[in-house]
C-alpha cells in the first residue's frame, strides 16, 4: 500500500491495517530494521571516530568531558552538528597528554556512582527547543549546568540540534532536520560505544514544549525510513565499523507540555477550546468564525477514525450532543475523567491556604504573573465556579467533580491563540516556519485543515475580511514544494507527527522502533495546545502496547515544565532511575 494512504482529511480517513512485518513492540532491541550502506565518507574533513585522547577533565568536580565534537562526515552546518559530552570521573581511567591540559581515557567498567557504573550508566539528552527552535550547541564547559545529572550517576551529552529559526539564504534547517539531526547524534554515540562509557541501550531524551514535541517525535520513530534519505545526506553513522547496522531508537522520552500532533491541531484546538469563544478572530462577523466551527465539527469525525481504546480497552469516540459541538461520547466521559482527575490529585496533593501564581508569559520571559491565596477548598471552589457552577465538591472526601468541557475552559483554558492556531490561513504562526521550505518562507502543513478551506471556501467568500489568498490554492502549493532531499512537506509532516508511528491509522504503523519508557507532564492551564494532545499521544501509546508510560495533567500550572509536587528536573532524574535499573 502505498504511505499516501495515511490519514489526510477529516472527510476521507479510513482505520488502516497494520503494515510490515517490522513489529517495532515497546522493549524490543535497538537494532536498525534494515540494513543500509555505511554513510562515513573517506574523504570528509570529519571522522565517526570518537577521540580518546582530547578528554578535558574538571578537577574540582571530576568530570571528564569533551565540547564540539561534530558528529556526521558531512555536516550541512556545522556551528550546530556537533556535541558535547559531560562524564563523571568514576567512569573513565585516564593518564595525561604531553600537553599538559587534556587526557587519554578508556572506559572504567567497574567505576561506580550512585546505582550505575561506567558500563551502565544511562546517557541523558536534553532537547531545548522551544518552538521547533535549534539548540545552540555549547561552546565551552560549565559544571553547573550539568551537575545535578552527573552527581546522579548519568552521562550528559549535549548536542547541537538545527531548527526552524537557524535557516540561512543558502540553507533550510526546518523540519525533518531538528529531529534528523538528533538522531544522527544518537547513532554516533552507538558508533563510539566501544571507546564511550555508559550504556547506548539506555538513552534518554528530555525537553518541554517544542523540545518535548521533538523528543516525542524522536520516540517514536525510532530506525523509521521517513528519516533515511536525511541521514545519508549529512554522513550520519548508519553501520558500525563493522558493517552492521546502526540504530537512532531510544529507551526512554521524557515530555513536558509537548506540542506536537500538528496534523491534525487546528481542529483539535477549535473543538476543545474554541468552540465556546466568541471574540477576536472567533467573532460572529468574521469569516474566521465560521472556519472555527467547521475546524470543530472535522476533528471529531477524524478523532473517531484513530481507533483509540482507554484501558479497559473501550473504543473511545465522540457523539453529536444537544448543544456544542460533539461534546458527549465515550471519548468526552475519557476528558472529563482526566480534567477531574487532575483537579482531584491537586487537591489531595495540596494544603490550604494555598497560593496559585499564574504564569506571566512563557517560560525564560522574565514576564510575572499573578497571585491570589485562597484560605480554604471551598474559597478555590467556588472561585472556579465564578461565571458557572461546573464543579461539585465533596468535603468529606476532599474530592471534586467536573461536569462539563465548558465550564473549564472558560475558567481555566480560554483560547489564547486566533483560528487557525497551528496551520495559520495567511502562514503567520509560528508553526508555518517548523515546516518553512527557505528563508523567511513559512509553509502551509496540514491537509486536515486544507480540507475545512476546500469545503467551505464559498462561504468563506461572503465574509468581507476573506481573502482569496487564504483558499486552498494556496496549501496546494505550499504541499508540492520539495525540499533539498527531494521530499515534499506530506512526507515531512508525516515524520514529525507521533501518531504517524504508533496509531493503526496511518501508514507508519509499526515501521518503526518505539520507546519502551515514558513520562508525560503537562499544565493543565496552558492555551498553547488542546487537552487532547497529550491525551491521544498517551492512549496511542497504551494501545501501541507501551506497559510504561507516566502520565500526568497538572492542574493549576499551564505552559511550563510541570510536575504535581517537587523540582521538574529532580523529577527527572528519579524517573530515569526507576526504569533503568542496574
Amino acid at each position: 500500500m502505498n504511505r499516501r494512504t495515511v490519514i489526510r482529511s477529516a472527510t476521507g480517513v479510513a482505520a488502516l491495517a497494520a503494515i510490515g512485518t517490522a513489529e517495532g513492540t515497546a522493549g524490543t532491541a535497538f537494532a536498525a530494521t534494515s540494513s543500509s550502506s555505511s554513510s562515513s565518507s573517506t574523504s570528509s574533513a570529519y571522522s565517526l571516530e570518537f577521540d580518546s585522547t582530547a578528554w578535558s577533565y574538571d578537577a574540582t568536580n571530576d568530570v571528564y568531558y569533551q565540547v564540539g565534537k561534530v558528529y556526521v562526515t558531512n555536516p550541512a552546518a556545522t556551528d550546530y552538528e556537533n556535541l558535547s559530552i559531560y562524564v563523571p570521573g568514576a567512569y573513565l581511567t585516564a593518564t595525561a597528554n604531553s600537553d599538559g591540559t587534556t587526557y587519554t581515557a578508556k572506559i572504567n567498567r567497574k567505576g561506580t556512582v550512585g546505582q550505575y557504573s561506567g558500563h551502565t550508566a544511562p546517557i541523558v539528552i536534553p532537547v531545548n527547543t522551544p518552538g521547533y527552535a535549534q539548540q545552540a550547541p555549547a561552546t565551552s564547559y560549565s559544571y553547573t549546568s550539568v551537575s545535578e545529572y552527573l552527581e546522579a550517576g548519568l552521562i550528559y551529552v549535549w548536542p547541537g540540534l538545527r531548527g526552524r529559526n537557524s535557516s540561512t539564504s543558502t540553507r533550510s534547517d526546518a523540519a525533518p532536520w531538528g529531529v534528523t539531526d538528533l538522531k544522527a547524534a544518537i547513532r554516533f554515540l552507538r558508533y563510539n560505544r566501544s571507546v564511550l562509557p555508559g550504556s547506548t541501550d539506555d538513552i534518554v531524551l528530555f525537553g518541554m514544549s517544542g523540545g518535548g514535541a521533538q523528543d516525542t517525535v524522536a520516540g517514536t520513530s525510532g530506525d523509521s525510513p521517513l528519516f533515511d534519505p536525511y541521514l545519508r545526506t549529512i554522513g550520519a553513522a548508519m553501520e558500525d565499523a563493522h558493517g552492521r547496522p546502526l540504530s537512532d531508537a531510544v529507551a526512554g522520552v521524557m515530555a513536558w507540555c509537548p506540542i506536537t500532533n500538528l496534523a491534525e491541531a487546528n481542529l483539535s484546538y477549535e473543538w476543545n477550546m474554541g468552540q465556546f469563544a466568541s471574540t477576536s478572530t472567533r467573532a460572529s462577523t468574521t469569516w474566521t468564525s465560521a472556519y472555527s466551527k467547521d475546524l470543530a465539527k472535522a476533528w471529531p469525525k477524524y478523532l473517531n477514525r484513530l481507533g483509540l481504546r482507554d484501558e479497559h480497552g473501550r473504543r473511545l469516540r465522540l457523539t453529536e450532543s444537544s448543544s456544542g459541538t460533539y461534546l458527549s461520547g465515550s471519548y468526552y466521559d475519557h476528558l472529563i475523567g482526566v480534567i477531574t482527575t487532575s483537579l482531584n490529585n491537586f487537591l489531595s496533593d495540596n494544603t490550604f491556604p494555598y497560593t496559585i501564581t499564574t504564569q506571566g508569559g512563557p517560560p525564560g520571559s522574565g514576564q510575572t504573573g499573578t497571585s491570589t491565596t485562597y484560605a480554604t477548598v471551598a474559597d478555590y471552589i467556588a472561585y472556579l465556579n465564578t461565571d458557572s457552577t461546573w464543579v461539585t465538591y465533596d468535603a468529606t472526601t476532599n474530592t471534586a467533580t467536573v461536569s462539563g468541557l465548558e465550564g473549564f475552559v472558560n475558567s481555566q483554558k480560554t483560547a489564547n491563540k486566533p483560528v487557525g492556531a497551528f496551520d495559520g490561513y495567511s502562514r503567520g504562526q509560528g508553526e508555518n516556519s517548523v515546516f518553512a521550505m527557505g528563508l523567511n518562507a513559512p509553509s502551509h502543513f496540514a491537509p486536515l485543515t486544507r480540507d475545512v478551506i476546500k469545503a467551505n471556501e464559498t462561504t468563506y467568500a461572503t465574509y468581507s475580511d476573506w481573502n482569496s489568498a487564504y483558499g486552498s490554492a494556496a496549501y496546494d502549493s505550499d504541499f508540492a514544494q520539495k525540499d533539498s532531499v527531494g521530499k515534499d512537506i506530506l512526507w515531512r509532516g508525516d515524520a514529525y507527527n507521533p501518531l504517524y508511528f504508533i496509531s493503526p491509522a496511518f501508514d507508519g504503523y509499526r515501521r518503526s522502533q518505539v520507546a519502551p519508557h515514558w513520562r508525560i507532564r503537562t499544565g493543565i492551564m496552558q492555551g498553547d495546545t488542546a487537552n487532547t494532545t497529550e491525551i491521544n499521544l498517551q492512549l496511542a501509546l497504551l494501545n501501541y502496547g507501551v506497559r510504561d508510560v507516566d502520565f500526568a495533567t497538572v492542574w493549576a500550572m499551564a505552559h511550563t515544565m510541570a510536575e504535581r509536587t517537587g523540582d521538574s528536573t529532580a523529577n527527572f532524574i528519579s524517573w530515569v532511575e526507576s526504569v533503568v535499573k542496574k
